[in-house]
């Protein structure tokens, strides 16, 4: 089984944190292998001076949706202060991280270059570097694997909250790595610690750790959710409903306007490795087409390891640009504090590839052009890696 970075911590590496003032950055995804929050596990130590807490987006106790902003309050349970890092302030301000000497970072990341969860990492070590602090990570697996890499690299003029720097949509990473990444290519040269896992293997997949499955996030109940993310998550884009409101968020697409039947049809004639689609009907309960009837599919991934989630996706937007040219949309911003640019565009890290869509050129031609830079990432990538 393996040892996340939290459970290393509490068997032999107590130390690291001893005498110090601590912030504690955390959600409910970050739990050890017997179940118990890190926030009660660290409150307990006697010998640590947890101080505060900090929630990224969705909370520190998973309570809010997507884009929701919240305020800072009072932990009912601990008394501890806990301030947001999500909505007003992405980066801890002066205030908030002067009586500290270090911030742990412990949530579950999913692989993705979208999850905001990573540059909530970055502006805290953006923040440690100006003001001296230390930073902590303890390590989680990349549920998705950490050897696949897909989709374009991000361009400069696209940063945003879902993509700050020059990686991938899928990075095949750790968040500790992500870290190292943060910290030697991107200069954010805080005093950094790596608590590193015990017994992850690049090629696993989640449920090969034996580690307890948290969702990360509202709309990520499981490791299926998160195969399918990097592309999926695209749809959120266009005015196609990607499946939040219903209890198979991201694997469930569709509108009113799509004929579930040649929807599928059309995207059975590319013959995609490791997926089947299924004609759908759906009523979301929240967003988009709220208590609408939608007509879509059920992406079913029959083999993961063959299975490539962007340009699935990709696909799905070919067809949905060339069948319903009079309904299809690309989303208008404002989105996750960007106003001057396309959803789409931020998402996808360019512009190209939206207007390569709008061509109608075909996936793998799409696929061929962000080769080059997939393999520069790569390079760079090799250099970050810790296991």
């Amino acid at each position: 089984m393996v040892r996340t970075g939290l459970d290393v911590l509490f068997s032999h590496r107590r130390n690291v944190l001893s005498g110090k003032r601590i912030a504690l950055l955390a959600n409910p995804s970050s739990i050890d292998s017997e179940y118990r929050f890190v926030v009660d596990r660290f409150v307990a130590e006697k010998s640590w001076n947890v101080v505060a807490l900090w929630g990224p987006e969705h909370g520190l106790r998973g309570e809010m949706q997507d884009q929701e902003y919240c305020d800072a309050f009072h932990d009912p349970k601990t008394g501890l202060p806990v301030y947001s890092l999500y909505g007003k302030q992405l980066k801890p301000s002066a205030d908030m991280i002067r009586d500290i000497d270090v911030v742990v970072f412990d949530m579950q990341d999913v692989g993705s270059r979208y999850y905001t969860f990573i540059y909530t990492l970055s502006y805290v070590m953006e923040a440690c570097q100006e003001h001296h602090k230390e930073v902590v990570v303890l390590d989680r697996p990349n549920p998705i694997n950490g050897v696949d890499m897909e989709g374009p690299v991000l361009e400069s003029g696209y940063e945003s909250f879902v993509g700050r720097y020059p990686i991938p949509i899928r990075h095949g990473m750790t968040i500790g790595e992500l870290a190292f990444y943060f910290h030697h290519e991107i200069g954010l040269k805080c005093r950094l610690e790596v608590i590193e896992m015990e017994g992850w293997n690049r090629p696993m997949y989640f449920e090969d750790t034996g580690l307890p499955w948290v969702l990360p996030s509202p709309n990520m109940p499981g490791v299926d959710t998160a195969v399918v993310y990097p592309g999926m998550c695209l749809f959120e884009g266009t005015n196609v409903s990607e499946g939040r409101g219903t209890t198979r968020p991201f694997e469930i697409f569709g509108a009113p306007w799509i004929d579930p039947e040649k929807l599928c049809t059309a995207l059975d004639r590319f013959r995609l490795p490791g997926v089947r689609f299924r004609a759908s009907y759906f009523r979301p309960t929240f967003n988009k087409f709220h208590q609408v009837l939608c007509g879509g599919s059920q992406i079913h991934v029959t083999d993961r390891r063959t299975f490539q989630p962007v340009k699935a996706a990709l696909s799905m937007l070919h067809v949905l640009l060339r069948d319903y040219p009079n309904d299809f949309r690309w989303k208008d911003p404002p989105y996750e504090f960007v106003t001057d640019r396309l959803p789409f565009d931020i998402l996808c890290g360019n512009s190209w590839i939206r207007e390569d869509l709008e061509k109608g050129i075909a996936p793998d031609e799409i696929e061929r052009k962000w080769q080059a830079g997939l393999k520069a990432f790569r390079e760079i990538r090799q250099r970050n890696l810790l296991y």
